[in-house]
């Protein structure tokens, strides 16, 4: 037995769990991130763990851990620069994409800028068919060529996404052996073993993605592997993965595709473990952070899966835990344009200067120097004394934007909040209406450093008539990772009808998924524990443009039952969409498996019940809903299952401040998370 050691790496701090294995304890830290040395953080908590909690880094049993190293070079597009080679006549596949506005309501809006720009797309001779059969076999000389060509333009890497790579991938395969064989320098990346989707748009666009991010996100992983050695950590260090599992960091050398989104992912997994442990069926997280503000709906335990998810301007089209970003965190900048509209984010303080009243050299308002003008915080020190808070500094800044609205600094400070919750407001309609979803009929659990300052006054303009704040909110990202499984995802495209004759096709393919994703588990993860498997299948009726993924079960394949397979799909388009045509031949595009073992889960102690009430640390000024209001201040530590309160009131604890507005009351429940609802 030893310790489980989870990290989150944000915008403004490097979040850490740890657990005891033994005692089922979980202790928490945060230091602030150092964005000029990434990894550094990493390193500076755990001698923080070392010191605060007597945990040597030898002691370290697992370790796993989320980065935005990849998330960060694909938005600030600090990656390499690519050549993108594709089939002849296919150069503009990511200049047209889809050809979607991005916002249909504004007739100014423009598509980003690709990646790859057209000046960096070579053509090859070869073309492959619909079926993967060879049309014109692939010329070597016409690679030769681009090669030379993208040289010269100063390529520092080459993506291969061509024409019906995902049903045959020996073009793409045998372009690389050439481009290895006059240019071993250039690493090159095959669409097709980046993620073998159809659709050439989505392929090309996931496989630049990847192609761009993944010598940074090498470099990074091993420095830190080389840096936890040198610590005395000595578990193989793990890293969490968009789809909300875990592999191991050498093998995210190569596959930097499948952890971009690493950090939301585990937000939401801490957040669903939460869930589960609370009786709360049907959840909507909400991480605010120091960047961003990010959603994912949790029901029965299990947050949504979905593929298409955006990172920085571009989608990628991998299995994800479905997260929406809705809004800045609590860095995000306020500023006042020259017709007197204020505006909060996207732009945020980060960590580096960060918001003025962290006294770090930031001059601008933010939400976070908003709330310390209302009274919300500015009574202790934030981040487990990392940063210590100046009531003045965030004064001065806010007065910038009270002078340009006409406001006095309260009122200004209280429009910035207003105008930041009206963008969540807005952004969580929307995708309660995509989903089909009342957001009124969900519990609200705000989680990350900002989540529970902002939480309670989004729910009260949502209509959410309850909330619930985990016990460790401000680390729960990094719990997410420490309890993720080990898991991993499999395509196969196989374009076959769903009827008797495919049968013999359907049931090889998912024989091959199943071998690899056992060899993926058993020999590439070490892993010797319970697997399981978990198939489906991306269907459609046809004539249709796009699919819907099935779950199925494992002896309906072995036994052909292509019955319940139908069944099962006319009762997801059912659910989608609001109807089915139960007679309508379905085809089967893709076929696809996922593996997953289990890692232990924490046992969080449950509290004994009190009768006594709270005692408050003291007593402070509010400003809020337009007036200064008194309201207590209680520790989070001294909170016991049983006790209650009204708000207005603010909750302090070391990796977040929790505030509760008026009409609002909290309650602690028996594994210390806060539940807020109406007052009577």
């Amino acid at each position: 037995m030893g310790f489980r050691v989870g990290v989150d790496i944000g915008g403004t701090f490097a979040d850490f769990a740890v657990l005891d294995e033994a005692s089922g304890e979980v202790s928490t830290l945060k230091v602030l991130t150092t964005p000029d040395t990434p990894g550094a953080e990493v390193i500076a908590g755990l001698e923080g763990i070392a010191q605060r909690f007597a945990i040597a880094p030898g002691a370290i049993a697992w370790f796993t851990h989320g980065t935005t190293v990849g998330v960060n070079a694909v938005i600030q597009r600090k990656g390499i620069r690519l050549a993108l080679f594709v089939t002849r006549n296919f150069r503009d596949v990511l200049e047209l994409g889809r050809l979607k506005t991005p916002d249909p309501y504004d007739l100014l809006s423009q598509r980003p800028v690709p990646l790859v720009g057209r000046a960096m797309v070579f053509e090859l001779d070869g073309r492959l068919l619909a079926d993967g059969s060879e049309a014109e076999p692939l010329d070597p000389g016409s690679v030769e060529v681009a090669v030379a060509a993208a040289k010269r333009r100063g390529a520092e890497g080459v993506v291969l996404s061509l024409l019906h790579a995902y049903r045959n991938p020996s073009h793409e395969h045998a372009a690389k052996a050439v481009i290895a064989r006059v240019a071993p320098d250039l690493p090159v990346y095959c669409s097709a073993d980046v993620w073998p989707i159809i659709r050439e748009y989505e392929r090309t666009v996931t496989a630049t993605v990847h192609g761009h991010a993944q010598p940074k996100v090498a470099h990074y992983l091993g420095s830190l592997q080389a840096a936890l050695a040198k610590a005395g950590v000595v578990a193989e260090p793990m890293v969490t993965k968009s789809n909300g599992g875990v592999m191991r960091a050498e093998l995210g050398k190569t596959r930097c595709v499948e952890m971009l989104l690493s950090g939301t992912a585990a937000g939401a997994i801490g957040a669903a473990f939460v869930a589960r442990q609370a009786g709360v069926a049907r959840a909507m997280s909400l991480d605010i952070g120091g960047t961003s503000a990010d959603v994912a709906i949790i029901e029965n335990g299990a947050p949504g899966f979905g593929t298409g998810e955006r990172v920085g301007d571009f989608p990628v089209y991998i299995p994800t835990v479905a997260v929406t970003s809705v809004g800045g965190g609590g860095g995000a900048i306020a500023a006042v344009d020259a017709l007197g509209r204020l505006s909060v984010g996207p732009e945020s303080a980060g960590s580096v200067p960060g918001p003025a009243c962290y006294g770090r050299g930031g001059a601008r308002a933010t939400i976070t120097d908003a709330m310390c003008v209302l009274g919300f915080i500015g009574h202790a020190a934030l981040g487990y004394d990392s940063v210590s808070v100046d009531r003045d500094l965030a004064g001065q800044a806010v007065d910038a934007i009270a002078a340009a609205l006409g406001r006095s600094r309260e009122h200004a400070a209280e429009a910035i909040i207003q105008v930041a919750i009206s963008a969540m407001y807005r952004e969580i309609s929307k995708l309660a209406a995509r989903q089909g979803v009342d957001a009124r009929e969900f519990c609200l659990m705000p989680f990350g450093g900002a989540g529970p300052m902002l939480g309670a006054l989004l729910a009260r303009e949502l209509g959410i008539s309850e909330v619930l704040i985990p016990a460790t909110p401000g680390v729960l990202s990094a719990l997410g990772g420490l309890i993720a499984d080990i898991r991993n995802d499999f395509l196969e495209t196989v374009y076959a009808d769903l009827d008797p004759p495919s049968l013999p096709a359907i049931g090889a393919a998912f024989g091959r998924l199943n071998a690899e994703a056992l060899r993926w588990i058993r020999e590439e993860q070490h892993f010797d524990g319970a697997i399981v498997l978990q198939p489906s299948a991306e269907m459609r009726y046809r004539g249709q443009s796009y699919e819907i993924t099935v779950p199925l079960q494992q002896d309906w394949i072995d036994r052909g039952d292509l019955a319940a397979m139908a069944d099962a799909f006319h009762a997801a388009h059912e659910r989608m969409y609001g109807h089915a045509d139960p007679a309508a031949p379905i085809q089967a595009i893709a076929l696809s498996m996922t593996v997953s073992g289990a890692v232990r889960r924490p046992r969080l102690p449950e509290q004994e019940r009190v009768a006594t009430p709270p005692v408050p640390l003291s007593e402070v000024e509010l400003f809020i809903d337009g007036a200064s209001r008194p309201a207590p201040l209680f520790a989070r530590r001294d909170l016991r299952h049983g006790h209650a309160f009204a708000g207005p009131a603010i909750v302090l604890a070391e990796d977040s401040t929790t505030c509760i507005p008026p009409g609002m009351r909290a309650e602690v429940d028996r594994f210390a998370n806060l539940l807020l609802s109406p007052a009577a």
